[in-house]
């Protein structure tokens, strides 16, 4: 695995959602659609973010797993003549923004059965982007869901109760 980063100031946009705008890092690559790269690819990245946002990056770390493994998978279809690329971008601050995109046909965001309704619970589809918004600050889709955008914004204290958000 070859890692590219690169130290720009822009602001990135999902619809309607706009992300946090200061410099940041920012890592690019593209991986095969193998699910044996899943675990030491999200390792790697792990401790690229890291060295930029400070303390338990386990949320972020089960979000792109899921990601990844709904992009190789679901989009995908395992097919080893396409790809999954990554863009992480990690500002100074410790704000997190990925951006995971497949080569598959998409789905429908809209229609994606809860996991957690009883009705769903023994179902096949939906953990993981329930995970993926449970997890992350934002969650957002593009180009048919082949696109998922996730942030995980840096912790701030609330004075009142001392609690981090």
């Amino acid at each position: 695995m070859t890692f590219t980063s690169t130290i720009r100031s822009e602001a990135s946009q999902c619809e309607s959602h706009s992300y946090h705008s200061a410099p940041f890092v920012e890592l690019r690559n593209c991986l095969p659609s193998e699910v044996a790269i899943i675990s030491p690819f999200v390792a790697q990245l792990v401790r690229f973010i890291s060295r930029y946002r400070k303390g338990d990056n386990f949320e972020i770390e089960l979000a792109v797993s899921e990601a990844l493994a709904n992009a190789i998978i679901h989009g995908n279809q395992e097919d080893p003549s396409k790809h999954v690329c990554v863009t992480c971008r990690c500002s100074r601050d410790g704000d997190v923004s990925i951006t995971v995109q497949d080569e598959g046909q998409g789905f429908n965001t809209d229609t994606l059965p809860n996991p957690t309704f009883p009705e769903n619970r023994l179902g096949g589809t939906g953990r993981g982007v329930y995970l993926m918004e449970a997890l992350m600050d934002e969650v957002c889709f593009e180009q048919r869901g082949t696109v998922v955008h996730m942030r995980k914004g840096f912790a701030l204290r609330s004075g009142a109760e001392g609690e981090t958000k």
